[in-house]
């Protein structure tokens, strides 16, 4: 019998996902996180970047997130994004787009609230990239 824990990630706007895994896998403030059925509980901060989650039968969901929180209890693992999306959905021309404007805010140098969103903006585009590739990889396994 495989053990499961119930997974939900959910952004601002929807739920991106809910279902039962065998591993979720994320980028915590400290590292990246392997959280497991009969985990202990915790609450952390999430850093831009990914969250895989592999099923009972061996399939990888991958998505992408902007940051938030993740909380693991008992029985249940919820990822709390602002922004979240599944990286098969992750457009690469947008993301390259959103990385250019960023990476020419920064060079222009205006004042510091400018580029602290820049530097944010930055992120989230490199980490979409990031989530793309990872997609990419995983598919030619």
């Amino acid at each position: 019998m495989t053990h499961t824990i119930r997974v939900d990630i959910v952004s601002a706007e929807a739920e991106i996902f809910s279902g039962d895994a065998t591993m979720v896998v994320a980028t915590g403030e400290i590292g990246e996180l392997g959280i497991t059925p009969r985990h202990a509980p915790l609450i952390t901060r999430l850093k831009p970047g990914h969250v895989d989650v592999l099923l009972a039968g061996g399939e990888r969901q991958q998505f992408w997130i902007s940051g938030g929180m993740l909380e693991v209890q008992p029985q249940v693992v919820t990822v709390l994004a602002d922004t979240a999306a599944r990286a098969a959905d992750l457009d690469e021309a947008s993301a390259q787009r959103a990385k250019k404007e960023a990476e020419d805010a920064l060079a222009n140098r205006t004042d510091a609230m400018e580029i602290a969103e820049a530097q944010v903006k930055l992120a989230q585009a490199i980490t979409q990239l990031q989530a793309l590739e990872r997609l990419r990889k995983s598919l030619k396994h």
